[in-house]
């Protein structure tokens, strides 16, 4: 699913880093080499249809990479 990140994301925090991120060798062979971090945080999202709704994201970051790969993984405001 296609989305846009709205403002900020809060309430990081880190899942796994370093060996206990699971597809590490995936992100190595299709983004490069870095010290992989899997991240969670709330954002506000704006979905294909225009919505905009308050979500729960994971993602994979690297420092000199950046933020990769989002997932949205629940929603926390009522449509």
């Amino acid at each position: 699913m296609r989305f846009d990140v709205v403002g900020t994301i809060e309430q990081v925090e880190t899942i796994a880093a370093g060996p206990s991120v699971k597809i590490r060798s995936y992100l190595r062979k299709t983004y490069g080499r870095g010290r992989w971090q899997k991240m969670k945080g709330v954002a506000s999202v704006r979905l294909p249809n225009g919505n905009v709704r308050r979500v729960e994201l994971h993602w994979y970051e690297a420092h000199g990479i950046g933020k990769r790969d989002f997932k949205i993984k629940g929603y926390l405001d009522k449509p």
